[in-house]
């Protein structure tokens, strides 16, 4: 596993240096619609699950980057002192903890969380899972995950869904994998997202377009799913 997170350090070395730095910032149209959609179908999930805010709830997000995702759930309801965020480079990290400096954001391996059982409300990952390419040590993070959230918890996860050809760094994920990484976990997805190549292209030439072609779900790429955690009561259904 240590040689798999070496690779994983160099993909993302390679991708600070390749990928123009503003390639996912809200100005570009597609990143600015996608993340809308995206938003507006989690809300739906939560809404559907019962939740209504994020406040007051434990949350971790595993594979951090430099804490955007932890920062919007406080637009949600969420507190800045129960937010923890966990990344293995150290750049990302450091550019969090500059970015919110309330927030707690250890540098570490997803596959060893440093946190006691059972301690989160919610754990999020968004496209961390399908860069790790060896099977044990991904599911070793998906256990790790399970391991800290409490009895009825939640999971929130955003991931490709196909594998991209021009992409050897990444292997996409389906629903059947999802279930099999979290057996015991109940799991509400929805499809999101369009193709990026394709979304990249359409967004800026027109809106109505980009958001015509969304509702096509043969042509979006990635899952977004609230799963839950058995409580303590299911353990002796």
């Amino acid at each position: 596993m240590v040689e798999e997170a070496e690779r994983i350090r160099g993909v993302y070395a390679r991708r600070r240096r390749d990928i123009p730095s503003g390639r996912y910032a809200l100005a570009e149209p597609f990143t600015l619609y996608s993340t809308h959609e995206r938003e507006a179908a989690m809300v739906a999930l939560f809404q559907k699950a019962g939740l209504s805010s994020l406040e007051g709830l434990r949350i971790l997000d595993v594979g951090c980057g430099r804490g955007e995702l932890l920062r919007r759930f406080m637009s949600f309801g969420a507190a800045p002192d129960l937010l923890s965020g966990v990344d293995l480079v150290d750049e990302y990290v450091e550019a969090a903890r500059k970015l919110a400096p309330h927030l707690r954001i250890s540098c570490g391996s997803a596959d060893r969380l440093p946190f006691t059982d059972r301690c989160f409300d919610m754990v999020s990952q968004f496209t961390l899972l399908t860069s790790v390419l060896d099977p044990e040590m991904k599911q070793a993070i998906a256990n790790e995950m399970a391991r800290v959230m409490k009895p009825g918890g939640w999971l929130l996860w955003y991931d490709f869904s196909y594998n991209n050809p021009r992409n050897p760094d990444v292997h996409g994920i389906g629903k059947a994998e999802i279930r099999r990484l979290f057996p015991s976990f109940s799991m509400s997805a929805r499809r999101v997202t369009l193709a990026p190549p394709l979304g990249r292209m359409v967004a800026p030439l027109s809106p109505l377009l980009y958001h015509v072609l969304v509702r096509l779900k043969f042509l979006c790429t990635h899952y977004i799913c609230l799963l839950r955690k058995p409580g303590e009561d299911s353990k002796n259904e």
